[in-house]
């Protein structure tokens, strides 16, 4: 028996409508535990030879939905979702607050894989042991309020018919889904759980679209996989609830909270596309959204925290907008990035991404850039059929997000996402467009700036993060730091909210449930380094359109290296030669050799020998070049 696990996956090929199981040895899981880890193994392995022709929106992608063995005991709740990313090229660990976590394992599963694409539009329907996949034909084309809708209605309502009589009203089901810029492969789309949920880095919404999967529903009767030791779990719960109960924070605010002070006191907001991260508008406070909130304490499954509240607007030409807080990325990028000071504004433009099923810092990072284009004049109307996007414009950026998500005019080649949106326009225009561009690896950067050196993450970060742009995941010194890279790899395979952490005992809780005796210093110096190895290969290999060559791409956004035209920290920068002296310094302590590549000796260590012919077929291909 494996203790926290129930030792399997759901298997599901769409193309040939067939439904398996995926079985988990005790081996892998000590090693990869879940989630982000056990994505890393599982992508490499199957896809691993012949990484560099996979298409992300092919066929052949799989698409991982992965709990772990903290998922369910842990307060909080999160979902990972993986796959060869459609932004990227590599594998990112993307995570969203849903039920379907709990779900699955109540039903019997560790997660689900799905391969292949459905002739038609389906969903995936799991009511504990039974697995379906069902027609959507119905769902195809609905924004995220009616699909969700219209999903509650069907699935909930057979479920009542089910059970009700026989063992009590049963909790609805949980579900994941995506909206029209998902189904239309947009690579800026997330996978939305809830309305105003998303995993939005990696670009996942694209390839349930490219498997014609509208959504994943889940309802499972069974208990959590058994606890090895299952009265030390109950200490420890009793233990953390009473520690984040004494976090105020974000249960008062949410991270919503910053949307004021990452401008006006840390000087790292991105302002109209980054050309500022300082201002000091006090309209973007947290008190002028909380006017507008309908719900002040929103917890997902087990959730002390409670840092969502919920946004709704009444009146007004923006009547019915509804989304969460917004939480702070979504304040900055819908907000300041824009050039709006406005709540109302950014509630409406978060709610407008939210119901087409786009991450909003995607999305954000590419209307910014797009806005510059238009105000230096690079791009015209014309080019943009007609939309002005003017700085504050709010109606402009939505009337954009539907072009992008219908996949019209010019919105087809947004839709490829910012970076490969900027190479086009070099040949279009004849410009170098990406020095406009804000991201890293073809991921928008988050919204925490670098170059006063007075936010949370150093100036190298994003340069040597394995999942670009993503600020949730980005390395930070000491390497061992909480919130630092190879710390973030816990949460996203232990498959718990980040927010929730608590060192001394996240650690406890895997040898409480599991029974493996791994440390805080195991996890840094092995798990870590194994899992960051995984996805740095799979980075490097690339392809099949855009490869990266380090250590040239692994580099900041040439704006990092402007100095700040405004604000307490006006003049500041960031310097070239302490980012490549800090990259070599990371690729050192990794185990990498001068480019970023895991050595031989790095990959026996940490017994991933089967990667070795995979990092040598990239040290030839960057040698021949």
């Amino acid at each position: 028996m494996i203790h926290g696990y129930n030792g399997r996956l759901l298997d599901i090929d769409l193309s040939r409508e067939k439904v398996s199981e995926y079985l988990l040895d005790e081996t892998i899981l000590s090693k990869y535990i879940g989630g982000r880890g056990l994505a890393a193994y599982i992508l490499l392995k199957e896809l691993g030879e012949k990484w560099e022709k996979v298409d992300p929106l092919g066929e052949e992608n799989l698409l991982l939905f992965l709990t772990g063995p903290l998922t369910g005991y842990y307060p909080g709740v999160k979902l990972a979702v993986s796959g060869k990313s459609p932004q990227s090229n590599g594998i990112v660990g993307s995570v969203v607050s849903s039920e379907v976590a709990i779900d699955l394992r109540a039903a019997g599963y560790d997660g689900m894989i799905v391969r292949g694409r459905a002739k038609d539009p389906v969903y995936i329907y799991v009511e504990g042991e039974k697995v379906e996949i069902k027609d959507a034909g119905h769902l195809w084309g609905l924004g995220g309020r009616e699909t969700f809708t219209k999903l509650m209605q069907e699935i909930w309502g057979e479920l009542k018919r089910k059970h009700l009589a026989r063992e009590g009203l049963t909790k609805e089901p949980s579900f994941v889904y995506i909206g029209p810029a998902g189904e239309r492969m947009v690579r800026t789309s997330a996978v939305m759980a809830k309305l105003a949920h998303a995993a939005g880095y990696g670009g996942y919404g694209a390839v349930m679209g490219s498997k014609n999967l509208k959504a994943v529903a889940v309802k499972g009767f069974g208990p959590m996989p058994p606890a090895k030791h299952p009265e030390w779990v109950k200490l420890l719960i009793k233990e953390s609830w009473r520690i984040l109960n004494q976090r105020t924070t974000f249960k008062q605010w949410g991270t919503g909270s910053g949307g004021f002070a990452t401008g006006a006191v840390t000087s790292s907001e991105p302002v109209k596309n980054w050309q500022e991260e300082w201002h000091e508008n006090r309209a973007m406070g947290q008190q002028n959204f909380e006017a507008h909130w309908v719900k002040r304490f929103w917890g997902d499954y087990g959730c002390p925290s409670t840092c969502m509240k919920i946004s709704y607007l009444r009146a007004g030409d923006k009547k019915n907008s509804l989304t969460d807080t917004p939480d702070y990325e979504l304040q900055a990028y819908m907000g300041p990035n824009l050039g709006i000071f406005e709540p109302r504004s950014c509630i409406y433009l978060s709610s407008v991404a939210d119901d087409l099923g786009l991450c909003g810092i995607q999305t954000g990072n590419l209307l910014g850039f797009v806005a510059e284009l238009y105000e230096k004049g690079i791009l015209s109307e014309e080019d943009l059929g007609g939309i002005k996007p003017r700085w504050g414009d709010a109606e402009a950026f939505a009337q954009l997000m539907r072009s992008i998500s219908r996949r019209e005019g010019i919105g087809n080649l947004m839709a490829e996402g910012g970076l490969r949106f900027a190479l086009t326009l070099n040949k279009l225009k004849g410009v170098d467009a990406t020095r406009y561009l804000v991201h890293s690896k073809g991921i928008g950067i988050g919204a925490h700036g670098v170059r006063s050196g007075k936010d949370y993450l150093p100036h190298f970060s994003y340069a040597t993060s394995t999942q670009g742009g993503d600020h949730t995941s980005a390395p930070r010194k000491p390497y061992d730091s909480s919130w630092g890279e190879l710390w973030m790899t816990f949460p996203d395979s232990a498959v718990i909210c980040a927010f929730n952490a608590i060192d001394n005992i996240m650690f406890q809780f895997l040898e409480a449930i599991t029974g493996f005796g791994i440390t805080r210093q195991d996890w840094m110096n092995i798990h870590a380094k194994r899992i960051l190895s995984l996805q740095r290969i799979a980075l490097l290999l690339g392809g099949p359109d855009i490869y990266w060559t380090p250590p040239k791409d692994d580099d900041l956004p040439v704006r990092f290296y402007e100095p700040l035209p405004s604000g307490p920290f006006k003049g500041k920068a960031v310097n070239r030669e302490e980012v490549e002296r800090e990259r070599s310094e990371y690729y050192t302590f990794m185990g990498w050799d001068k480019y970023g590549i895991p050595k031989e000796e790095t990959l026996e260590r940490l017994e991933i020998e089967f990667t070795i012919p995979l990092a040598s077929k990239i040290s030839k291909r960057l040698e021949e070049r």
